[in-house]
C-alpha cells in the first residue's frame, strides 16, 4: 500500500513539473525576452536530465529552440484556424484579393497581372470549365510552360473541386503519355508553344480520348506555329468572353482537405509518378516555409523554377496565393540574367534548387551580381561544399535550407543560417517529432532492427535512413501517396517502433549531430561498397566537380565481373575534352581514401537530367564502362594512381577477372 502511494505521489509529481514546464515554455515564447527566455527554458528541461552532453546540447541550443518554437507555434494556429474554417486555396486566395486588390500578384518579364485579376481570371476558369461539365473529383491535366496565367488556371478549376495533374512541360513520348493516363486525366488544357508535342502523339494514335483546350497569348495568336489543333477548344478565346463565377459563401473542412494537385516525381529512377497534393498540404508547404524563415507580405520573392514542380509551383507560387507577396516568375531560369532580374524587380527574396546554384559560381564575376536587395535566397539542394562560397561571393545574408519531398513528410528547415546543414530537431524532442533517423545497411538501405525486431535509432554521428511517422489527423506529418495506390503503399513501412505504427521512408541517408542538426549525406541505393567500405557519391561528386571547374558530375558504382561489390565510376560533362586528367589524378589522391577515387571516369557531352536539374545516374550505370557500346573516352585508374585512356587489353582483362583487382 505505500509503495503503491509512493508511485502515485511520483506520478503526481512529475505531471506537475512537466504542466509547469510546458505552460512556462509557453509563457516565455511569447511574453519574454528571446534570451532570458532561453536561459530559463535551459534551466527547467536540465532539471529533468543529468547528461552532460544533453544539458550541454540544451544551453547551446535554447536560444534557436525558442525562436523555432515561436514560429513553429503561430504556423501550427494558422494552419488549425485554417482547417477548422474549411479554407481552401482558393478562398485564402480571394480572401487576399479583396484585401489588396491592386497589388501585383505576379510578375513577368514586362507583363504583371494584379491580385483583383488573378482572381477574375481565375473566376473565368471556373465559369467555364463548369459550363464543360466538370465535377468534384475529376481530373484535368496541364500541359504549359510558364506564364502569368498558369496558376489562376488551376486555381480556377480548384473552386470546381477538379484535381489539376501539373505535367513537366520537358515530358516526351511515353513519359508525356504515362504521366495524362496514370492520372485519369478527363480533359488536358494545353499552352500553344507545345502544339507540336501533342501534335506527334495524335498522329501516332496514341493520345487518348479527351477534349483538348489550347491557351494561346494574345501576342502569338497570329504567328505561324500557334494555331488552333484541329478538334480543340480555343480556351484564350473562350476565357474572353466569359461571366465570372464566384466561390460559394461557405465551405467544408472536407473540401479543405480534398485533393488539389497532382504533382509529378522527378522519375530519376523511372517513370514519373504522381503525388497527391491535397488543399492542406499545399498550405503546410507554402505557410511552413513562409512563417518558419520570417517572411513578409512585403518581400518581391523572385521564382525562376518550373510551375510544374513542388518548389517552383507550390513553395513559390504559394507566396503570392497565401501569403501576400509579389512573386516574379522566368520562363525559364538563365545564370546570365538571374542578378539582374533580382535586381531589375526589387527583389528581397529569391529561390533556388539543386544545381542552380552552381551554375550561378560557374559564371564570371561582374560587380553588378551584387548589385541585389537579396536578404535571403532558400530552397533545397545546396551543397556544403558551395555553401559559404556562394554565400560570399554574392553577398547573400540568410540562406534558408529547406528539406522535404514533395510527396513526403520528412520535413526539416534550417532557420539559422548554419552552414551545409539541412535543418534541425531540439535535442530534447529527438523521439517524439514525427521525423527519425533509423540505422540501416548504408548500400542497400536494409533496416537493422534489435532483437526484438524494432528498428534502431541512430546516434549522433551515425549515418541512417531518414523517415518521418505518418499521423493523417496533422498536415505536419500526413501522407497522401500517389494517385497508384501501389506505388504508395512502397513508401512505407510498417512496425517500426511499435506494433501497426507506420512511417514513411524518404530514401535518403542523413547524419544528425550533437546539437540535433541535420546533414544530406546521399541517397539510399546511391551508396555502393567497394574494397568492403562504403562509398558516398555525394561526397567524391563534390570534389570532382571542384577539380574540374564546377562542370557536372555524378558518381555511381558500376559491376565487374569476378570482383566483389561494386566499382566506383564518375561522369563529368566535358564537351571540349579538356580535363586534364594527370591534375585530377593528384587532386584525388590528395583528397580522397584510395576505396572512395573512382576507378573509371567516362568524358561526355551531356549528362541526362530532370527538368529539375537532377541528374539520372540509372541509365550511366547500365551503360558501365563498357567499350563495346561507348564512343565516349573512358580512361581508367591504373597502379600508379594515374587515369590513363582504358585500352582493350585492360578491358578484357576485366571482363576475364585477370585484372588483379
Amino acid at each position: 500500500m505505500e509503495i503503491q502511494l509512493e508511485l502515485n505521489l511520483k506520478q503526481k509529481l512529475a505531471t506537475r513539473l512537466g504542466t509547469l514546464i510546458a505552460a512556462s515554455l509557453v509563457y516565455f515564447c511569447f511574453c519574454c525576452d528571446t534570451a532570458v527566455a532561453s536561459v530559463i527554458f535551459a534551466a527547467l528541461l536540465g532539471l529533468l536530465l543529468r547528461s552532460p552532453t544533453f544539458v550541454f546540447s540544451l544551453v547551446m541550443t535554447a536560444q534557436r529552440d525558442i525562436m523555432a518554437l515561436q514560429r513553429f507555434l503561430a504556423l501550427n494556429l494558422y494552419l488549425l484556424k485554417r482547417d477548422r474554417g474549411g479554407f481552401t486555396i482558393a478562398r485564402c486566395f480571394q480572401q487576399l484579393s479583396r484585401a489588396q486588390p491592386q497589388k501585383a500578384c505576379f510578375v513577368m518579364d514586362d507583363r504583371r497581372i494584379t491580385y483583383a485579376e488573378a482572381l477574375l481570371l481565375s473566376e473565368k476558369v471556373a465559369g467555364f470549365f463548369s459550363g464543360q461539365g466538370l465535377q468534384r473529383g475529376d481530373c484535368v491535366a496541364l500541359l504549359m510552360e510558364t506564364r502569368l496565367e498558369y496558376p489562376c488556371i488551376w486555381l480556377g478549376l480548384s473552386q470546381l473541386g477538379v484535381i489539376t495533374a501539373l505535367i513537366n512541360s520537358n515530358l516526351r513520348g511515353e513519359s508525356l503519355l504515362h504521366s495524362i493516363k496514370v492520372a485519369n486525366a478527363k480533359a488536358l488544357i494545353i499552352g500553344s508553344e507545345l502544339m507540336d508535342v501533342l501534335q506527334s502523339l495524335i498522329e501516332k494514335e496514341q493520345l487518348p480520348c479527351l477534349p483538348v483546350y489550347q491557351y494561346t497569348d494574345k501576342e502569338l495568336r497570329t504567328i505561324p506555329g500557334h494555331e488552333l489543333l484541329p478538334g480543340a477548344v480555343d480556351l484564350s478565346a473562350a476565357l474572353a468572353t466569359q461571366q465570372a463565377m464566384a466561390l460559394p459563401a461557405s465551405s467544408s473542412a472536407e473540401e479543405a482537405r480534398s485533393k488539389l494537385l497532382y504533382v509529378y516525381t522527378s522519375g530519376t529512377t523511372g517513370l514519373p509518378k504522381a503525388a497527391v497534393i491535397t488543399n492542406l498540404r499545399f498550405l503546410f508547404m507554402a505557410a511552413g516555409t513562409f512563417y518558419m524563415l520570417r517572411l513578409n507580405r512585403d518581400d518581391v520573392v523572385y521564382n525562376p523554377l518550373p510551375l510544374y514542380h513542388t518548389a517552383g509551383g507550390i513553395v513559390g507560387v504559394g507566396m503570392a496565393l497565401l501569403n501576400g507577396s509579389t512573386v516574379v516568375l522566368r520562363k525559364k531560369f538563365s545564370a546570365k540574367n538571374f542578378w539582374l532580374d533580382c535586381s531589375r524587380n526589387d527583389c528581397t527574396v529569391a529561390q533556388y534548387i539543386g544545381e542552380l546554384c552552381r551554375y550561378l559560381l560557374a559564371t564570371p564575376y561582374t560587380p553588378e551580381q551584387q548589385h541585389h536587395r537579396l536578404r535571403m535566397m532558400y530552397g533545397n539542394g545546396l551543397r556544403p561544399q558551395i555553401w559559404s562560397q556562394f554565400v560570399r561571393r554574392f553577398s547573400i545574408p540568410q540562406i534558408g535550407e529547406i528539406y522535404g519531398a514533395t510527396e513526403g513528410n520528412s520535413n526539416l528547415i534550417n532557420i539559422t543560417n548554419r552552414e551545409g546543414a539541412i535543418g534541425f530537431v531540439p535535442v530534447y524532442g529527438r523521439k517524439i517529432y514525427p521525423v527519425q533517423v533509423l540505422l540501416c545497411d548504408e548500400e542497400t538501405g536494409e533496416l537493422l532492427k534489435d532483437p526484438r525486431g524494432h528498428c534502431i535509432r541512430c546516434r549522433p554521428g551515425e549515418a541512417g535512413l531518414l523517415v518521418g511517422k505518418v499521423d493523417s489527423r496533422r498536415a505536419v506529418s500526413a501522407f497522401h501517396g500517389y494517385a497508384d495506390k501501389g506505388a504508395s503503399e512502397k513508401k512505407l513501412l510498417r512496425n517500426v517502433f511499435a506494433k501497426d505504427d507506420v512511417f514513411f521512408n524518404s530514401g535518403d541517408m542523413v547524419v544528425c549531430d550533437i546539437l540535433g542538426y541535420f546533414y544530406f549525406k546521399d541517397r539510399t541505393g546511391d551508396t555502393f561498397r567497394w574494397r568492403g567500405e562504403n562509398v558516398a557519391t555525394q561526397e567524391v561528386e563534390a570534389i570532382i566537380t571542384n577539380c574540374v571547374g564546377l562542370e557536372d558530375c555524378v558518381v555511381y558504382g558500376v559491376e565487374i565481373p569476378h570482383v566483389e561489390g561494386k566499382a566506383g565510376m564518375a561522369a563529368i560533362v566535358d564537351p571540349g575534352r579538356k580535363v586534364d586528367m594527370d591534375y585530377l589524378s593528384i587532386m584525388l589522391r590528395g583528397s580522397l581514401p584510395a576505396y572512395a577515387r573512382p576507378l573509371f571516369i567516362r568524358l561526355l557531352d551531356e549528362i541526362p537530367r530532370t527538368a529539375t536539374f537532377k541528374l539520372k545516374k540509372r541509365e550511366l550505370a547500365n551503360e558501365g564502362y563498357d567499350l563495346t557500346r561507348l564512343s565516349d573516352p573512358i580512361f581508367y585508374l591504373n597502379r600508379d594512381g594515374v587515369y590513363r585512356h582504358l585500352s582493350r587489353d585492360q578491358y578484357k582483362s576485366l571482363q576475364a577477372g585477370t585484372a588483379g583487382l
